[in-house]
Protein backbone atom coordinates (compact mmCIF):
# COMPACT_ATOMS: atom_id res chain seq x y z
CA UNK A 1 0.00 0.00 0.00
CA UNK A 2 1.55 3.32 -1.08
CA UNK A 3 2.01 5.88 1.69
CA UNK A 4 0.08 8.97 0.46
CA UNK A 5 2.84 11.37 1.56
CA UNK A 6 5.09 12.95 -1.07
CA UNK A 7 8.44 11.14 -1.12
CA UNK A 8 10.18 14.50 -1.78
CA UNK A 9 8.93 15.85 1.55
CA UNK A 10 8.51 12.73 3.66
CA UNK A 11 11.49 13.42 5.94
CA UNK A 12 10.35 17.02 6.51
CA UNK A 13 6.81 15.90 7.25
CA UNK A 14 7.81 13.19 9.71
CA UNK A 15 10.32 15.45 11.47
CA UNK A 16 7.79 18.25 11.94
CA UNK A 17 5.06 15.88 13.11
CA UNK A 18 7.49 14.18 15.52
CA UNK A 19 8.48 17.55 16.98
CA UNK A 20 4.84 18.51 17.47
CA UNK A 21 4.13 15.11 19.06
CA UNK A 22 6.96 15.67 21.55
CA UNK A 23 5.52 19.07 22.46
CA UNK A 24 2.02 17.64 22.86
CA UNK A 25 3.10 14.71 25.02
CA UNK A 26 5.39 17.01 27.00
CA UNK A 27 2.42 19.21 27.88
CA UNK A 28 0.40 16.16 28.93
CA UNK A 29 3.26 14.86 31.07
CA UNK A 30 3.70 18.25 32.74
CA UNK A 31 -0.02 18.32 33.51
CA UNK A 32 0.20 14.90 35.18
CA UNK A 33 3.28 15.77 37.21
CA UNK A 34 1.88 19.08 38.37
CA UNK A 35 -1.67 17.74 38.77
CA UNK A 36 -2.93 20.80 36.89
CA UNK A 37 -5.73 19.73 34.56
CA UNK A 38 -5.79 22.88 32.44
CA UNK A 39 -2.19 22.28 31.32
CA UNK A 40 -3.53 19.44 29.20
CA UNK A 41 -5.01 22.10 26.93
CA UNK A 42 -1.46 23.09 25.98
CA UNK A 43 -1.22 19.81 24.05
CA UNK A 44 -3.97 20.89 21.65
CA UNK A 45 -2.08 23.52 19.57
CA UNK A 46 0.79 21.21 18.53
CA UNK A 47 -1.61 18.33 17.94
CA UNK A 48 -3.81 20.47 15.70
CA UNK A 49 -0.77 21.94 13.92
CA UNK A 50 0.17 18.46 12.70
CA UNK A 51 -2.97 18.29 10.57
CA UNK A 52 -2.10 21.07 8.06
CA UNK A 53 1.47 19.75 7.81
CA UNK A 54 0.30 16.28 6.82
CA UNK A 55 -2.27 17.86 4.49
CA UNK A 56 0.42 19.93 2.74
CA UNK A 57 2.67 16.94 2.08
CA UNK A 58 -0.13 14.66 0.85
CA UNK A 59 0.37 12.98 -2.53
CA UNK A 60 -2.84 11.45 -3.88
CA UNK A 61 -2.95 9.39 -7.06
CA UNK A 62 -4.37 11.14 -10.12
CA UNK A 63 -6.22 9.77 -13.15
CA UNK A 64 -3.94 10.83 -16.01
CA UNK A 65 -5.69 11.52 -19.37
CA UNK A 66 -4.24 9.39 -22.15
CA UNK A 67 -3.97 10.00 -25.88
CA UNK A 68 -1.26 11.07 -28.29
CA UNK A 69 -0.82 14.84 -28.41
CA UNK A 70 -2.34 15.62 -25.03
CA UNK A 71 -0.61 17.74 -22.41
CA UNK A 72 -1.58 17.61 -18.75
CA UNK A 73 -1.13 20.18 -16.02
CA UNK A 74 2.25 20.00 -14.25
CA UNK A 75 0.63 20.98 -10.93
CA UNK A 76 -2.56 21.18 -8.90
CA UNK A 77 -3.72 24.76 -8.38
CA UNK A 78 -5.42 27.73 -9.98
CA UNK A 79 -4.55 29.12 -13.41
CA UNK A 80 -3.43 32.61 -12.43
CA UNK A 81 -2.39 34.03 -15.80
CA UNK A 82 -1.90 33.13 -19.46
CA UNK A 83 0.34 35.11 -21.79
CA UNK A 84 2.88 34.98 -24.58
CA UNK A 85 6.57 35.20 -23.63
CA UNK A 86 9.88 34.59 -25.36
CA UNK A 87 12.31 31.92 -24.21
CA UNK A 88 15.97 32.23 -25.19
CA UNK A 89 17.43 29.31 -23.22
CA UNK A 90 15.64 26.19 -24.45
CA UNK A 91 12.61 26.73 -26.70
CA UNK A 92 14.25 29.69 -28.48
CA UNK A 93 10.89 31.02 -29.65
CA UNK A 94 7.67 32.68 -28.49
CA UNK A 95 5.68 30.51 -26.14
CA UNK A 96 2.29 30.44 -24.46
CA UNK A 97 2.96 30.61 -20.72
CA UNK A 98 0.32 29.14 -18.41
CA UNK A 99 0.96 30.22 -14.81
CA UNK A 100 -0.50 28.02 -12.06
CA UNK A 101 -0.62 29.29 -8.48
CA UNK A 102 -0.39 26.73 -5.68
CA UNK A 103 -1.59 27.85 -2.26
CA UNK A 104 -0.43 26.01 0.89
CA UNK A 105 -3.69 24.03 0.67
CA UNK A 106 -2.89 22.53 -2.75
CA UNK A 107 -0.97 19.35 -3.54
CA UNK A 108 2.58 20.52 -4.27
CA UNK A 109 3.93 17.55 -6.21
CA UNK A 110 4.89 18.43 -9.80
CA UNK A 111 4.14 16.14 -12.75
CA UNK A 112 5.40 15.82 -16.29
CA UNK A 113 2.96 17.33 -18.84
CA UNK A 114 3.94 14.75 -21.48
CA UNK A 115 5.81 11.53 -22.13
CA UNK A 116 9.25 12.81 -22.93
CA UNK A 117 12.98 13.12 -22.37
CA UNK A 118 14.58 15.75 -20.15
CA UNK A 119 16.91 17.83 -22.30
CA UNK A 120 17.39 20.95 -20.20
CA UNK A 121 17.52 21.72 -16.46
CA UNK A 122 18.43 25.20 -15.25
CA UNK A 123 18.28 26.59 -11.72
CA UNK A 124 18.07 30.36 -11.34
CA UNK A 125 18.46 32.21 -8.01
CA UNK A 126 16.04 35.01 -7.22
CA UNK A 127 13.63 36.55 -4.75
CA UNK A 128 10.59 35.29 -2.85
CA UNK A 129 7.68 37.49 -3.96
CA UNK A 130 4.00 36.40 -3.94
CA UNK A 131 3.70 33.45 -6.34
CA UNK A 132 0.22 34.41 -7.58
CA UNK A 133 1.67 37.45 -9.36
CA UNK A 134 2.89 37.06 -12.95
CA UNK A 135 5.97 39.13 -12.06
CA UNK A 136 7.08 36.31 -9.77
CA UNK A 137 8.01 34.31 -12.85
CA UNK A 138 10.75 36.79 -13.71
CA UNK A 139 11.94 37.74 -10.23
CA UNK A 140 11.69 34.67 -8.02
CA UNK A 141 14.00 31.72 -7.60
CA UNK A 142 13.12 29.04 -10.16
CA UNK A 143 14.07 25.85 -11.91
CA UNK A 144 13.30 25.31 -15.61
CA UNK A 145 12.94 21.83 -17.11
CA UNK A 146 12.96 21.37 -20.89
CA UNK A 147 11.19 18.28 -22.24
CA UNK A 148 11.10 16.76 -25.74
CA UNK A 149 8.09 14.59 -26.52
CA UNK A 150 8.69 10.90 -27.19
CA UNK A 151 5.47 10.82 -29.23
CA UNK A 152 6.31 13.82 -31.41
CA UNK A 153 10.02 14.53 -31.77
CA UNK A 154 9.38 18.09 -32.97
CA UNK A 155 7.44 19.02 -29.82
CA UNK A 156 9.31 20.58 -26.91
CA UNK A 157 7.83 22.21 -23.80
CA UNK A 158 9.20 23.93 -20.72
CA UNK A 159 8.06 23.48 -17.13
CA UNK A 160 9.17 26.03 -14.54
CA UNK A 161 9.04 25.60 -10.77
CA UNK A 162 8.90 29.03 -9.13
CA UNK A 163 9.07 29.68 -5.38
CA UNK A 164 6.71 32.05 -3.59
CA UNK A 165 6.64 34.21 -0.48
CA UNK A 166 6.32 31.18 1.79
CA UNK A 167 7.94 28.48 -0.33
CA UNK A 168 11.71 28.54 -0.02
CA UNK A 169 12.81 25.22 -1.48
CA UNK A 170 12.55 23.66 -4.93
CA UNK A 171 12.99 19.90 -5.23
CA UNK A 172 13.98 18.77 -8.73
CA UNK A 173 16.20 15.67 -8.96
CA UNK A 174 15.97 15.52 -12.78
CA UNK A 175 18.99 15.43 -15.07
CA UNK A 176 19.29 15.62 -18.87
CA UNK A 177 18.59 12.22 -20.36
CA UNK A 178 15.93 11.21 -17.82
CA UNK A 179 12.66 9.98 -19.31
CA UNK A 180 9.23 10.70 -17.84
CA UNK A 181 5.77 9.34 -18.47
CA UNK A 182 2.83 11.71 -18.89
CA UNK A 183 1.69 12.64 -15.39
CA UNK A 184 4.73 11.13 -13.69
CA UNK A 185 5.88 12.83 -10.48
CA UNK A 186 9.23 14.57 -10.78
CA UNK A 187 9.56 17.00 -7.84
CA UNK A 188 7.79 19.53 -5.65
CA UNK A 189 7.99 23.05 -4.22
CA UNK A 190 7.59 23.31 -0.48
CA UNK A 191 4.99 25.62 1.10
CA UNK A 192 3.19 27.70 -1.54
CA UNK A 193 4.49 28.25 -5.04
CA UNK A 194 3.95 28.70 -8.77
CA UNK A 195 4.38 26.21 -11.62
CA UNK A 196 4.40 27.21 -15.28
CA UNK A 197 3.92 25.35 -18.54
CA UNK A 198 5.45 26.96 -21.65
CA UNK A 199 4.24 25.74 -25.06
CA UNK A 200 5.65 27.10 -28.35
CA UNK A 201 2.95 29.26 -30.00
CA UNK A 202 3.75 27.72 -33.41
CA UNK A 203 2.54 24.32 -32.19
CA UNK A 204 -1.07 25.52 -32.20
CA UNK A 205 -2.38 23.66 -29.17
CA UNK A 206 -6.00 24.09 -28.12
CA UNK A 207 -5.92 25.46 -24.59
Amino acid sequence: MRLPIASYGRNDCFALVALLAVLAFGALAAAEVGHVWWMRLLALPPALAAIPIIWFFRDPDRSIPQGVGQLVSPADGVVADIGVVHDEDYLCCDALRIGIFLSPLNVHVNRSPLKGTVEHVRYRPGGFGPAFLAEAADRNESCAIGLRSLENDSLRVLVRQVVGAVARRIVCPLEPGDQLERGERFGMIKFGSRTELWIPTAVGFEL
